[in-house]
């Protein structure tokens, strides 16, 4: 079955979802250790939130590239990922979806959230067909993910250098079943109508 060009993909339960980030290790030692973003964490930024592990191993390189030496699980609630996700902005003008460009930059600059919409990424970080979402928070957005939506971080560091070993090693079939088990997340195709296009995929 051919996969939709935009979906969202990830480890969820009825009431968390699990999203990645990477940070360094003054930061995501003790975020992990504490349940929580605190000390050096700054909650004025703008954060990236991404659902799909194999993207944020692209990202961060396996969990090597500097300033992103450690890889977090982070849990949260259903309830607030999809407030973000009615809350969010395309991160860029699409004609057709938007009314013009002005119209775009004024939802913008007034959306606590964005999205974007990246290939998603194989074993070997190599590019496929269909979409992978990014959620950046800024503004009410990260303050409530930092101080409502947590329910747990977890350090998944180990994993992701776990799993790049069997991957150099050219073991993708072991590498494949130590992946976090990532399915459709049941979001209606309305509630996601203001963060894409309609209409056939475009190269």
């Amino acid at each position: 079955m051919t996969e939709p060009r935009h979906r969202i993909r990830a480890l969820h339960t009825d009431r968390t979802i699990t999203v990645y980030q990477a940070y360094s290790r003054e930061i995501g030692l003790p975020a992990a250790r504490d349940g929580r973003f605190s000390g050096r964490w700054q909650r004025d930024r703008m954060t990236w939130i991404k659902p799909s592990f194999l993207w944020m191993m692209y990202r961060c390189g396996w969990g090597t590239k500097e300033g992103q030496e450690t890889v977090l699980a982070v849990e949260i609630t259903r309830e607030g990922f999809e407030w973000a996700l009615r809350h969010a902005c395309l991160s860029h003008y699409e004609r057709g979806l938007h009314t013009d460009r002005a119209a775009w930059k004024r939802q913008l600059r007034q959306a606590p959230a964005r999205v974007q919409w990246d290939p998603e990424r194989d074993l070997r970080l190599q590019p496929l067909p269909h979409r992978s979402l990014q959620l950046g928070l800024a503004g009410e957005a990260a303050h409530r993910y930092a101080d409502e939506w947590i329910v747990s971080i977890a350090d998944v560091t180990p994993l992701a250098h776990l799993v790049h070993g069997h991957v150099r090693d050219g073991d993708l079939d072991t590498a494949r079943e130590l992946l976090p088990d990532e399915r459709p997340y049941p979001v209606s195709d309305g509630a996601l109508a203001h963060l894409h296009r309609q209409g056939p995929a475009q190269p």
